[in-house]
């Protein structure tokens, strides 16, 4: 084994490493969160299936904060106790009948209970007259 494929195979193993040791703790602050109600949501292109995520938000209600729209969100959330389905659609919107799938999740905890939610909309603009402010994106 020449020299070359040995300082390779030690930069490939090392970035693995790296990759690896900054992955983990991104993934495990959602489940470290703060106690009260919180959420963490993610958003993905496609659906159930073939979701992308690309990360997701901790959105805090005790005081709202870690979202574009948190008191807002959490004014809605706090309405329909903590339940995405019971958010009102908005009337006022009309949306394009484009399929292109988007797949909102969350989980966390609202009023001592455990809370999960997931479901794919025809696209972002169906997504955001189901749920309000709760998914929505940074401004």
């Amino acid at each position: 084994m020449t020299r070359t494929t040995q300082a390779v195979r030690g930069g490939l193993l090392a970035s693995a490493v790296l990759l690896t040791a900054c992955a983990l703790p991104a993934q495990a602050a959602p489940h470290e969160a703060a106690s009260g109600n919180w959420l963490y949501l993610t958003v993905a292109r496609g659906d159930a299936r073939s979701a992308d995520t690309g990360g997701g938000t901790l959105l805090l209600c005790d005081p709202p904060q870690g979202h574009a729209r948190a008191a807002e969100a959490c004014e809605e959330l706090d309405a329909a106790d903590g339940r995405i389905d019971r958010i009102p659609p908005r009337a006022d919107v009309l949306c394009p009948m484009i399929y292109a799938p988007v797949t909102a999740s969350a989980h966390g905890e609202w009023n001592g209970r455990p809370t999960e939610y997931r479901h794919t909309f025809a696209n972002s603009c169906v997504l955001g007259a189901e749920t309000g402010a709760v998914f929505a994106p940074a401004d």
